[in-house]
């Protein structure tokens, strides 16, 4: 005892009580070693009729590095080893083939940047298998109400998300009266209904709808098309564009029948992320990822990011690699996700959904936050933006209690 008084009372006086924690788990040799397989499969797509915005190839695979490399920072400590293992394929079988593969290997954490066809198999294999996943790319909207994937949690936002994100702001400048342009593609036509469910919930009319069919190369003819193409009988507050590969979208801002703000998949944009984002530490975090990468961290290199730093916050407050430990803690009502959002992030229980504020940017500039002040809900105002419990149909009884 009085040797542990001496201990105590030099280290006291050197000021660094606080090392005995460290001492305490450094009796441990043990090292905590956690494998994270990152899959991507890629998609080839149809040539866009605009080729301003290419997205990077190393899109998801940086921002998952980044987060391995935050992650190790802190297990160091902690006697925790993260590693990311990263694969590429071309279609959904070899991928399903290699989340087999990994599985016999032990693997059990899988990060997948795979179309909706690919993600829907692969929830449907690892019903047999006790694995965790994680969509960081796709926004189906059905994906959280419908198709109900109980193996999988989603970094990635929904369309719903992203429309009830611009509806709130909208309503909150009295922007409430609204053009519709899509495109016509599948996945545009989910985003413009997506849009027209959040324009319902907000209380925007939708005055006059419109689908781009056009097939020309805008760069050379928007001042003439487009002006015909937005002209109206009624008038207008704002112009929605749902057009997800950007096919024509750039082209609508400023080129309007009658002057007025663009939103949707341009001008106002609702975005996870974005390099004009600074607050809550995120300068430093996108310092981090310009110096790795040589670029600015996109959207889906934030999902990635958010995947792996999922995990590893469950592994820092559990101190277990026990895969199945791990899934139920980051499902729980307990968990909580630090993410330069100026508030803790937590997932849905009834879709998966990672709740978080989505920014509102234009090109260059930061220009709201939502939720927007003054929206409520009974449990937490990041509910109002996406599917809540009531709409979903993946939700059992004793949840709606």
């Amino acid at each position: 005892m009085k040797d542990v008084f001496s201990l105590f009372k030099n280290v006291f006086y050197f000021g660094v009580v606080i090392l005995f924690a460290p001492i305490a788990v450094a009796a441990n040799n043990q090292i905590l070693d956690i494998k994270i397989n990152y899959l991507k499969q890629e998609v080839r797509k149809p040539p866009a009729l605009s080729n301003v915005i290419e997205q990077p190839k190393d899109s998801g695979y940086q921002g998952a590095q980044l987060g391995i490399d935050d992650s190790n920072s802190t297990g160091k400590f902690l006697k925790q080893r993260f590693e990311l293992v990263y694969n590429q394929f071309d279609t959904s079988a070899a991928v399903l083939a290699q989340l087999q593969a990994d599985y016999a290997l032990g693997r059990h954490i899988f990060v997948l940047d795979v179309p909706t066809e690919t993600l829907i198999a692969a929830n449907q294999w690892a019903s047999d298998n006790q694995v965790l996943l994680f969509n960081v790319n796709d926004s189906s909207d059905s994906l959280r109400i419908q198709q109900c994937l109980a193996s999988v949690l989603h970094t990635a936002p929904s369309d719903a998300m992203r429309s009830d994100a611009i509806a709130q702001w909208l309503l909150s400048r009295r922007f409430t009266q609204v053009l519709m342009v899509n495109g016509s593609k599948p996945e545009d036509i989910a985003l413009r209904d997506s849009f027209k469910r959040s324009a319902k919930r907000f209380g925007l009319e939708i005055m006059s709808e419109k689908s781009w069919s056009f097939n020309s190369d805008l760069r050379r003819s928007a001042q003439q098309e487009v002006p015909l193409f937005t002209q109206t009988v009624a008038d207008y507050d704002v112009v929605y564009v749902a057009d997800k590969s950007k096919d024509f979208a750039e082209y609508i801002p400023f080129n309007t029948y009658i002057p007025r703000p663009v939103v949707g998949s341009s001008g106002l944009e609702a975005l996870t992320w974005h390099p004009v984002i600074e607050q809550w530490g995120a300068a430093q975090v996108q310092k981090r990822f310009k110096d790795q990468a040589h670029r600015s961290m996109n959207e889906l290199d934030f999902s990635a990011y958010l995947a792996v730093r999922s995990v590893a916050q469950a592994v820092h407050k559990q101190k277990t690699d026990d895969h199945q430990q791990i899934k139920s803690f980051i499902k729980s009502d307990e968990f909580e996700l630090a993410a330069y959002k100026g508030r803790k992030l937590s997932y849905r229980s009834w879709s998966g959904q990672l709740r978080m504020p989505m920014a509102l940017v234009q090109p260059n500039g930061l220009v709201s936050l939502s939720p927007q002040a003054g929206v409520l809900h009974p449990r937490t105002e990041l509910d109002t933006l996406g599917f809540d419990i009531e709409e979903s149909q993946c939700v059992s009884q004793k949840e709606l209690l």
